[in-house]
């Protein structure tokens, strides 16, 4: 998914003239939009890896809204979902919103408060993508480690100082500092806390005991 200057907003909605209505307000606010009248539309249209979010009817011909976001949920779909429903109720809110929805709107919606929603799904999408990149800089960085620089990446998270893991490995104390060294290089990291953080994006266990 690349950081695109314009965001790529997804209406889906039967309705033909609310679904006009909310592309209109969005592309006045500076948005692309690309607008679908049902879920399964939506399911079998090419989508592009950008920056976006979805709004999202509730009933509709075929699948559900909340169908749908099962759907993606189990595709690892990670676009940011707006409910925006003339037929809403409490449980189903609970529901959407239990699910991972950013915001469950009902028709008639003010333009300001589905723009305010836009923004945030928007903001949560690109802190997404912003963590996606990161966590794999860091798996970049750690494939770049030898077994052994590995090895020791790991006794130092433990709380292990170098002579302790020299005379673990056998190897002589100087040659641990230098694979130490050497791992903090390929890691990109000039600290144990900026290493420690590292391994939690990479789930190694951190366990001093």
């Amino acid at each position: 998914m690349t950081m695109d200057p314009t965001p790529l907003i997804h209406v889906i909605d039967d309705d033909e003239s609310i679904r006009k209505a909310v592309t209109r307000l969005l592309k006045a606010a500076g948005y692309e939009v690309q607008s679908y009248t049902t879920s399964g539309e939506f399911l079998l249209a090419e989508q592009e890896s950008r920056v976006g979010c979805i709004i999202l009817d509730i009933r509709m011909p075929g699948p559900t809204g909340l169908e749908l976001q099962a759907a993606l949920k189990r595709q690892g779909n990670s676009l940011p979902i707006i409910f925006l429903t003339g037929h809403g109720d409490i449980p189903m809110s609970v529901r959407a919103m239990k699910a991972g929805a950013v915001d469950f709107l009902t028709k008639p919606v003010q333009k300001q408060e589905l723009l305010a929603a836009v923004s945030q799904a928007l903001e949560i999408q690109r802190q997404a993508l912003a963590q996606q990149n990161r966590t794999q800089k860091i798996q970049e960085n750690y494939d770049l480690l030898t077994g052994r620089e590995r090895t020791i990446f790991e006794m130092i998270l433990r709380g292990k100082l170098n002579k302790q893991i020299a005379s673990t490995l056998g190897i002589a104390e100087r040659t641990v500092k230098a694979h130490r060294a050497q791992l903090m290089e390929k890691m990109q990291v000039d600290s144990l806390a900026e290493l420690v953080r590292s391994a939690s994006f990479l789930r190694i266990d951190t366990d001093v005991s």
